[in-house]
């Protein structure tokens, strides 16, 4: 091989090895967090949306379960005081739905529903369910009297 083949080569490499590595810090941010339910409330501490950095940001979403729920919840964050929270089956067949950024999708049938639970693109025919929120020293309170 030549050099210049060589270090073209070594190049490559280098900038697909760091390519993978922010690919998967970037993933690691996401992760499924477990809520825990008082009353009729999941509590979910505003502090899981932080993300671990020197400037105060936001994760746009999150992912919460527990394990008296069927199906977990992605509760997105518009502002500071405004939330949605969505349950994440399917109104079509019932399959967990996967999130994509600002919409969800359903591995089934490719069903879309937007952050506020709104469907985008069918087959569903209805849009998600969804949950009061209350905000409550530093706690999303969302209440489960709807499931």
């Amino acid at each position: 091989m030549k050099r210049k083949d060589f270090i073209k080569n070594c190049g490559f490499a280098c900038l697909g090895g760091l390519g993978i590595s922010t690919l998967l810090e970037s993933c690691s941010s996401l992760q499924i967090l477990s809520g825990e339910i008082s009353d009729d409330d999941l509590v979910v501490p505003i502090s899981d949306f932080i993300i671990k950095s020197n400037k105060k940001q936001f994760k746009r979403y999150i992912i919460v379960t527990n394990d008296l729920l069927k199906f977990p919840m992605c509760i997105y964050r518009f502002n500071e005081n405004t939330y949605s929270a969505l349950w994440m089956e399917c109104t079509h067949l019932g399959a967990e739905l996967q999130v994509f950024g600002d919409k969800l999708q359903c591995p089934a049938h490719g069903s879309e529903f937007n952050n506020k639970g709104i469907m985008q693109n069918g087959p569903a025919d209805t849009n998600l369910r969804t949950f009061a929120i209350v905000i409550e020293t530093n706690q999303l309170k969302i209440s489960l009297k709807a499931i």
